[in-house]
């Protein structure tokens, strides 16, 4: 009882804090693309974790792993530090000897795109697998799922793309294709927590979806992500990846659930060997702790009323940028999508000769961010540049090596590269009220005015 009450009187003092201090603070004059819409629920939260003293991953997480998996309609939620962590364990998963003949393995393709983030990319680069750069569509921005098909070759064992800043790519077909060949599919989820193809959420129709909650996206933990699948042995082959690569399946703090810690003969190991300190996977530790999870339970419970204020706001600056269709190309969603809105792409018509960096300049100047998409054409990055790897490009089964990048191989991607010239993003966060969208709107106006 001295515990509970103790514990009230914090949250208590908690509370008044937030109040006099932290709701107090000034809004900036800057209008950002994105960013972390919390308040006195999340500080509760994780003022009630820090008290357990735990820790590590413990009551906190466990709740949201379980809250997690129904939200998204996932039988298994796995949370790590990142999405980036999500697709590197998401990834490496599909590498594991326990998956037999399906088994991602040195030399396999991978189909993805060049117009997009770095880390969903990098784990094929990591595992040495050839990645299958496809060009994207635009005004959704999404991979061209109209020559997947034809793209595909007996090494291709798998798609890995992501819902570019939450626009749900054609799902139905590429899920035809990957049941069709045996492919893999993985689904980057993580700018599009909350976004629907033909009805059904996004993230649940891949072998695995990864989800990021770092302080830009649709809820935060700070730092943080998930991996959600529905197949008994990809979660516990997540799980050991995640946790070490440890064959044993103990939560933290828990030992011998399975009964057979001392009584097993793995390996070359010698019988009996302690099953916690038996590896299966070259793991890593990528677990959160329970005060990002603390912060993550009350940000679930936002999520709808943060969704549906992205949807109008995309909605009203659609409607206030209406008539700059002549100079801009604005975003649409895909065929059979409901967007969850991460961002507000915009793409500079090619008759123009206005120049997308004076126009971000001027957005900038006048107080409004900008963000380019990612890695523009990925291909031209430095990291490329520098790292010894093979590829291909679309239908073209020509194996290529980084030493063969040059303008000719750029140009089988020609809306990558208009992407990668012409296209950049505003932001739609709910943190964002009318007068902010309308403050975007009239800079853009005056912007095109002058110019």
């Amino acid at each position: 009882m001295i515990e509970k009450e103790l514990r009230n009187i914090v949250k208590a003092a908690a509370s008044e804090y937030y109040k006099n201090i932290l709701e107090k603070r000034k809004k900036s004059e800057y209008i950002h693309v994105s960013g972390k819409v919390i308040g006195e629920e999340e500080l509760l939260n994780v003022i009630d974790a820090s008290l357990d003293m735990w820790l590590t991953a413990g009551r906190f997480n466990f709740a949201f792993e379980s809250e997690f998996a129904k939200l998204i309609g996932r039988k298994y939620a796995i949370t790590v530090n990142s999405g980036s962590s999500a697709n590197l364990v998401a990834f490496s998963a599909l590498t594991s000897p326990l998956l037999k003949d399906r088994r991602l393995k040195k030399g396999d393709e991978v189909i993805t795109v060049a117009a997009g983030f770095p880390t969903t990319l990098n784990p094929v680069l990591l595992y040495g697998l050839v990645p299958v750069f496809l060009d994207c569509t635009i005004p959704e921005y999404n991979i061209d799922a109209s020559v997947l098909e034809e793209s595909i070759t007996p090494k291709t064992k798998a798609i890995f793309v992501a819902h570019t800043l939450g626009n749900p790519y054609d799902l139905g077909d590429i899920k035809e294709v990957a049941k069709k060949h045996n492919l893999w599919l993985i689904e980057d989820t993580c700018d599009a927590l909350g976004a629907e193809y033909d009805g059904k959420k996004a993230g649940t129709f891949g072998d695995l979806a990864t989800f990021s909650f770092y302080p830009a996206h649709h809820i935060t933990m700070g730092e943080g992500g998930a991996v959600a699948t529905s197949d008994p042995l990809l979660y516990r082959i997540i799980k050991s990846f995640r946790d070490w690569g440890r064959d044993c399946q103990c939560p933290p703090g828990c030992d011998n659930s399975c009964g057979k810690r001392f009584t097993q003969k793995l390996g070359n190991l010698p019988f009996g060997y302690d099953h916690k300190y038996t590896y299966s996977h070259i793991g890593f530790n990528l677990k959160i702790t329970d005060f990002q999870a603390a912060i993550g339970l009350a940000q679930l419970k936002k999520l709808p009323i943060f969704l549906q204020k992205r949807r109008d706001n995309a909605k009203y600056l659609l409607e206030k940028l209406s008539d700059l269709r002549e100079f801009l190309i604005l975003p649409e969603e895909s065929k059979k999508g409901k967007s969850a809105w991460f961002g507000f792409l915009i793409t500079l018509r090619n008759n123009l000769s206005l120049k997308r960096n004076d126009l971000i300049s001027y957005l900038e100047n006048n107080n409004v961010g900008t963000r380019l998409l990612f890695a523009g054409n990925i291909l031209r990055q430095p990291m490329l540049i520098d790292h010894e790897f093979s590829f291909r490009i679309g239908k073209d089964k020509t194996l290529y090596s980084s030493s063969d990048l040059n303008e000719t191989l750029y140009s089988k991607l020609p809306n990558t590269e208009i992407i990668m010239n012409k296209t950049f993003w505003i932001g739609i966060y709910p943190g964002l009220e009318k007068c902010d969208l309308d403050k975007i709107s009239e800079v853009m106006h005056e912007y095109f005015k002058r110019n």
